[in-house]
């Protein structure tokens, strides 16, 4: 049960439970010990570190703001109203709290208001649902539109529509970038005339990119009854993210071991019985290490378009506070950078798993 434990976690990728597991059995007790130290222990001890100087950083930074505050009060209103401000600050009013980097426990009270927030949307979204059901299911027999709930979304609806922007943008990128990265690495001639492509159009600013988009959708889509928004993010990001499946999807072909290629020619395989059974098994290693990276350069570019495509996702949301100004905006812009990473590390672990099980490759 233990050895197949440890399989499952060295496939997914998380190797350094490993020793804790050989040190709960018993196994080289110093030699794991060690091991346990150095792979769990001291990334656990940075947490709090990390934590510890953050925690520090922003008080430092409070105090700076808070006297600053306190100041320019002094200058245009006297010193009683600066006395008054300085005790407003201390007895922590929300409304004369310097607006300052946040700290942890800042940051650990704008997720729990996050997550209450979510709570109550989902319970208006409820209601909201049970009062217009019998109206839509009436409008339904009579071919019209049910009516949809308008309220704004929540932190975890924002997550929802991000990751179905990506997944959008990141199918997109796969499906132009893989035939056209074979095409390219089965023909020498092709790959050396429209390299100039590919060089010029990688390093495009993913702002670029969607204002292009957005001209084009607007035009082809003017009269749609449709989610422009929506259609104009997941086109840009895979647009922006699919370079790297491109390149690697035609180096993996161009690289194929010829002796692949001569047992084809012996076989006579047609095209593309040669592409399905000899080229693309040898590429996949390959062709995964393009994906994994498209993966995380959309998920990286899709914050700016959504900001910038005022769809209502993750790039939306972290604008809105910015705007907002309010006294925990600070900290939910936080809890947001916490989340697009976190979210970012496991869907790079799950490309990794996929790569493996198409692969049966060891390494990742």
């Amino acid at each position: 049960m233990s050895s197949k434990i440890s399989n499952a976690l060295r496939w997914i990728g998380f190797t350094s439970l490993e020793p804790l597991l050989k040190l709960i059995r018993g196994e080289e007790p110093k030699k794991n010990g060690l091991l346990v130290f150095k792979k769990l222990l001291v990334p656990i001890l940075s947490v709090f570190i990390f934590l510890g100087v953050c925690n520090a950083g922003a008080k430092y930074l409070y105090n700076i703001e808070r006297e600053r505050k306190i100041e320019n009060t002094r200058s245009v209103q006297g010193e009683e109203a600066a006395q008054q401000m300085a005790d407003c600050i201390d007895s922590g009013d929300i409304s004369c709290k310097p607006n300052s980097l946040p700290s942890p426990a800042d940051v650990w009270s704008g997720a729990k208001t996050l997550v209450e927030d979510h709570k109550m949307i989902t319970a208006d979204k409820k209601e909201f649902k049970e009062k217009t059901a019998a109206i839509n299911k009436k409008r339904k027999k009579q071919g019209k539109s049910p009516i949809e709930y308008t309220g704004r979304p929540s932190f975890v609806d924002q997550i929802i529509t991000s990751l179905k922007t990506v997944f959008a943008g990141f199918l997109l990128a796969a499906l132009i970038a893989i035939p056209a990265g074979i095409v390219l690495g089965l023909s020498e001639t092709l790959r050396s005339g429209l390299n100039w492509v590919i060089q010029i159009f990688k390093p495009v600013s993913p702002v670029v990119w969607l204002l292009l988009v957005s001209m084009v959708i607007k035009t082809i889509l003017a009269n749609a009854d449709m989610d422009k928004s929506f259609v104009i993010s997941f086109i840009s990001v895979g647009l922006c993210s699919m370079w790297a499946t491109l390149v690697n999807t035609s180096m993996g072909v161009s690289s194929v071991d010829k002796d692949y290629l001569n047992v084809s020619k012996v076989l006579r395989l047609g095209v593309l019985s040669n592409v399905f059974k000899v080229v693309l098994p040898a590429s996949v290693p390959l062709i995964f290490t393009g994906l994994r990276i498209t993966l995380s350069v959309a998920w990286m570019v899709l914050i700016a378009i959504e900001l910038l495509a005022q769809s209502p996702g993750l790039g939306s949301f972290v604008w809105e506070e910015f705007q907002n100004g309010s006294s925990d905006s600070n900290a939910k812009i936080i809890v947001a950078m916490f989340v697009i990473g976190g979210i970012g590390f496991l869907l790079d672990r799950i490309m990794m798993f996929v790569q493996k099980m198409v692969s049966f490759d060891s390494k990742a």
